[in-house]
């Protein structure tokens, strides 16, 4: 039996972080849910753009955010 489930996976590079909408594919061998490759591939280009700071082609693939540190008081 096999399912798919759209989940978030987070990328982080540097002081960027987006969320990257991926489909899961869920089936009883022992290492699921697994990623198609068209989804590592599209985590891989995320990755690679935050890198690069190039955010505008980050964004077209998911949501980015700009991290920024909070003083502790």
């Amino acid at each position: 039996m096999t399912t798919e489930r759209q989940a978030i996976r987070m990328v982080r590079e540097g002081r960027y972080v987006a969320e990257v909408v991926v489909t899961l594919t869920e089936t009883d061998h022992e290492w699921s849910p697994l990623l198609s490759a068209q989804d590592v591939q599209k985590l891989d280009e995320v990755r690679s753009a935050l890198r690069r700071g190039d955010v505008n082609a980050a964004t077209k693939l998911g949501r980015v955010f700009e991290l920024t540190p909070v003083a502790a008081e």
